[in-house]
């Protein structure tokens, strides 16, 4: 997408993140489960937005550090409560990463795809891999990718007397990539155009970078609750380990 960079999405939807994606079900099961596997920490998470785990893993006394591309999704992540504790940095999870050794990386809901093309997805990994220990975890949440069909599409996302927000998408299921327009159309106001662009691989795929970085997988769940994982697993949460 002409224009398109590592802070795009994060300054589009900064003002409207929290409204249209309410916590999941999950988030407590989440942070739980990330308090486990940091073994006390120092954390540091991904694509972090408005501070969703971040400012819980805090919460717990944890050291946690929130890396992100948009200014303006940290900026609202530091204004909320607690938001003063996590350590923000502005950043693209494909360049680098900050300073220091982690014993937990995190990135959450498919956010990894947000790396568009796969080596800048390998670039990633072997920087994440470095910012490691040995024991250290890097833990992703993400889809498992099905049948992809190539084309463009257009949906509704939300309708009102006064407002409408359209989807429109394209997909180019050969380049494993997607990119797409939230277009808020409201009576008297300028359209607001709201874009976002993702490039996913597949658990084959992700383990295959994160060997050649490498991490091994120690465990794989289908849900932050421990829900096994299968064939028929849509979404998928990956712990991977550094043994040296």
């Amino acid at each position: 997408m002409r224009g398109y960079d590592g802070s795009s999405y994060g300054d589009g939807m900064a003002d409207v993140y929290d409204e249209w994606y309410a916590a999941p079900a999950d988030t407590d099961a989440c942070v739980a489960t990330l308090a486990r596997l940091a073994d006390g920490g120092p954390i540091l998470e991904l694509g972090a937005g408005t501070g969703r785990l971040a400012i819980p893993l805090a919460r717990l006394g944890l050291e946690v550090h929130a890396l992100d591309g948009s200014a303006d999704m940290l900026r609202r992540l530091a204004e909320k409560p607690g938001g003063s504790d996590v350590h923000c940095h502005v950043g693209d999870m494909a360049g680098a990463l900050p300073d220091g050794l982690f014993r937990l990386v995190f990135v959450a809901v498919n956010t990894f795809f947000g790396v568009l093309d796969e080596n800048a997805q390998r670039c990633a990994m072997q920087s994440i891999a470095d910012r490691l220990p040995a024991g250290g975890r890097f833990v992703m949440e993400a889809f498992v990718p099905d049948a992809q069909q190539d084309g463009d599409r257009i949906e509704v996302r939300d309708l009102a007397a006064d407002r409408v927000v359209l989807s429109i998408s394209r997909t180019d299921a050969s380049a494993q990539q997607a990119i797409g327009q939230f277009v808020e159309l409201r009576d008297g106001q300028p359209v607001r155009l709201r874009p976002w662009a993702i490039r996913w691989a597949t658990v084959e795929q992700l383990d295959d970078m994160a060997g050649r970085a490498g991490l091994a997988v120690e465990a794989r769940w289908a849900t932050w609750n421990g829900v096994e994982f299968g064939s028929d697993s849509v979404n998928h949460v990956t712990v991977y380990r550094r043994e040296s």
